[in-house]
């Protein structure tokens, strides 16, 4: 039955730098890449090509040793340029040299009536694991591509984001409606649970979404982090030890339905380039793994800045010919925040803003200003102070800072009786940001997650 919860912890981050709604066509980069680093899951990373290789869009590149029938595969066609590896031979890029046009390799076609009536499991999850699509299924516990032998209890799909300067979901998805049914219409096949697609209460003009058939959607309204899949989950049905969840994002139903209704894999996206130091924010069409080179051309402010594929609470830091990582539909620009600020937080400002009502900060007065915010952290990591804050920012029954330290402690069982298998790095974002110690806590909470994972 369909629900509709309304939340009231979090936080809202208000910067400048939205993207209008204005899709422009980038220039198409001349390099590509797959970062297995973009993976949590991948430990055991296999190479299928070598430089030189030619390859097309749906060619893979690698699997997990651990899940061989997983495959991860190129986005584009064109010749595979230069394998990257770090230290201890750690594989991290194979970088693709794209053709002008792009060839696909070709996989079975179906209608949506096909797919309701004749469509096997068996079949859908063989075309899915080949032809590249199935890492768009995440498991929880642990934030990590789902294993396909496995049985979920149920599917959950956000469709918004709450993050500071997150795309609009009904703008860059628009005309896509029969691709995302079909995509939900496979997913329906893979579970014998129920699939929940979980929509803004606030968007009542979501056609797309709110339409969506074969599926519960339930509503949720609240600041972030409402549009976070965790949080929706520990609402519908969380998770406890034993069981397992699997999540989609919106574009991963979008490119699964592709996938079966065109017979090819499809790694086209529109993303969001936001953020204070963008002359024009705005949508671009580009490709799952685009160098952003081109894209934030001649659309720069300044120099001293910070490129991030993602957002600002979650994203990676990357260079100024970075790549979009595989997961990602928005690149953020910030200014770059590496100095010291002499009485930084006792200076009376309307500039700054913060969760606190700190002495001098009076950003509490007006919460519609769009802060310009670089990325200073204002501190270094000190000791834990007990602020009984954290709570106020994650809307799930769990004490963040007696799980954070039980982490740190490497105590197991504690861990997991405080809600570890509940949470994943961006669930924890909003506490980061607030935390006036400083800490990594997306960090700690993977280290925790990984200790889980091998203990």
């Amino acid at each position: 039955m369909s629900q509709t919860i309304k939340l009231t912890k979090g936080f809202d981050i208000n910067l400048a730098g939205k993207a209008a709604k204005v899709v422009s066509e980038a220039p198409k980069p001349e390099t590509f890449a797959i970062k297995p680093t973009d993976f949590p899951s991948i430990t055991r990373p296999k190479l299928m090509v070598d430089e030189g290789d030619a390859v097309k869009a749906g060619t893979p590149l690698l699997f997990d040793k651990m899940t061989e029938n997983v495959l991860y595969c190129s986005p584009v066609s064109g010749e595979i340029a230069q394998i990257k590896r770090g230290d201890k031979r750690k594989l991290l890029e194979i970088v693709i040299l794209a053709d002008k046009e792009n060839e696909y390799e070709s996989f079975d076609k179906f209608s949506i009536s096909d797919i309701r009536s004749g469509l096997s499991k068996e079949k859908a999850l063989e075309q899915m694991l080949k032809a590249g699509v199935w890492p768009n299924v995440i498991q929880r516990p642990y934030g990590i591509v789902a294993n396909p032998q496995d049985e979920p209890k149920a599917i959950f799909i956000s469709a918004f984001d709450t993050h500071p300067l997150a795309p609009d979901y009904d703008f860059a998805y628009k005309g896509q409606e029969e691709a995302f049914q079909a995509g939900l219409e496979i997913i329906k096949k893979i579970t014998k649970g129920t699939v929940h697609l979980n929509v803004s209460a606030d968007n009542e003009n979501s056609k797309m979404f709110s339409q969506a058939e074969n599926v519960q959607i339930n509503k949720f309204s609240g600041p972030h982090p409402a549009g976070n899949v965790g949080v929706q989950i520990h609402h519908l049905d969380p998770i406890g030890k034993g069981d397992i969840a699997w999540t989609v994002k919106p574009y991963g139903v979008i490119q699964i339905g592709k996938l079966f209704l065109e017979g090819r894999y499809d790694a086209s996206k529109i993303i969001a380039l936001t953020g204070s130091e963008v002359k024009e924010p705005k949508y671009y069409k580009t490709f799952s793994g685009a160098s952003i080179k081109n894209i934030i051309k001649d659309n720069i402010k300044g120099d001293h800045v910070r490129y991030v594929s993602g957002n600002p609470l979650t994203g990676e830091r990357i260079n100024a010919d970075g790549y979009l990582s595989f997961y990602d539909e928005q690149i953020t620009v910030l200014p770059e925040g590496d100095f010291e600020e002499l009485l930084g937080w006792i200076k009376p400002t309307t500039k700054k803003l913060s969760f606190y009502r700190a002495i001098g900060l009076l950003s509490f007065l007006n919460k519609k200003k769009e802060y310009v915010l670089n990325t200073n952290t204002n501190g270094e990591e000190r000791a834990f102070v007990m602020t009984g804050r954290f709570e106020k920012v994650l809307p799930m029954d769990i004490l963040p800072m007696y799980l954070f330290k039980a982490i740190m402690a490497e105590d197991f069982d504690e861990m997991e009786a405080l809600g570890i298998l509940e949470l994943v790095e961006e669930d924890v974002a909003l506490c980061e940001f607030i935390d006036v110690s400083k800490h990594d806590l997306q960090r700690i909470l993977r280290t925790g997650i990984n200790l889980m994972i091998n203990g």
